[in-house]
């Protein structure tokens, strides 16, 4: 059963490549932005780190499971056979394969992927620098908290993840950053902090505060289960 569950990983990676343009038109252009990152992630994945396989191959799920429910990959993972899709030893190398199939950099061939120029928007929102970033942290940010690679090579950290007057990382940011899987993809959680969600009734990052934890939490979750 382990082995078939494993074999899953590399079958999905097989039907990406596969639907790959009804999968952008179906995504439409920023879910597919924050797809591409993904896979970004588990191409540079050590393959030999399961863990780290493990978390960048959930990352790319998260994303696939906004397809329609008719789509041929949302009804791979709707299946017995691709509920619990395990890494296996093909799933690194079958990710840098869908790497070149989009026309993206693999880690064997140059860079990582650059985020959209649309992201730039993201840029735009205020932010601290990596050295203030530190200050309030205490030293190293926490992994979970969103960093954002400017295109001078600089790390830029929203600001509203922070408490106001010098304050430290909120912890609801920290925990709805952790079901949005911001180590590994922290252009898709600015992206849902920056962006307007219907559920709570505006944008999560100018609601921080005002509604209670539980709800952001809560909204976080039925993103990252698909729900």
């Amino acid at each position: 059963m382990h082995e078939e569950r494993a074999g899953a990983a590399e079958r999905l990676l097989a039907l990406i490549g596969e639907h790959r343009d009804t999968i952008h038109e179906a995504l439409g252009e920023e879910q597919f932005t924050v797809l591409l990152a993904r896979l970004t992630a588990l191409a540079e994945a050590p393959a030999d780190d399961d863990r780290a396989v493990r978390r960048a191959l959930h990352g790319v799920r998260l994303v696939l499971l906004k397809l329609p429910l008719g789509h041929p990959v949302r009804g791979e993972l709707d299946s017995p056979r691709g509920a619990v899709t395990l890494p296996g030893p093909g799933t690194v190398a079958g990710a840098r394969e869908l790497m070149a199939w989009y026309g993206l950099p693999s880690p064997a061939r140059g860079p990582a992927y650059e985020p959209d120029p649309g992201h730039e928007r993201l840029l735009r929102e205020p932010a601290l620098s990596a050295p203030e970033a530190r200050a309030r942290c205490g030293g190293a940010p926490p992994p979970e908290l969103i960093g954002l690679r400017a295109r001078d090579g600089g790390d830029r950290y929203p600001e509203f993840q922070f408490a106001p007057d010098g304050g430290t990382p909120y912890e609801v940011v920290l925990e709805v950053n952790r079901l949005l899987l911001a180590d590994i993809d922290p252009w898709g959680a600015a992206a849902w902090w920056f962006s307007g969600n219907s559920w709570l009734g505006g944008t999560p990052a100018a609601l921080l505060g005002r509604l209670p934890d539980h709800r952001l939490t809560g909204a976080a979750r039925e993103l990252a289960e698909g729900e």
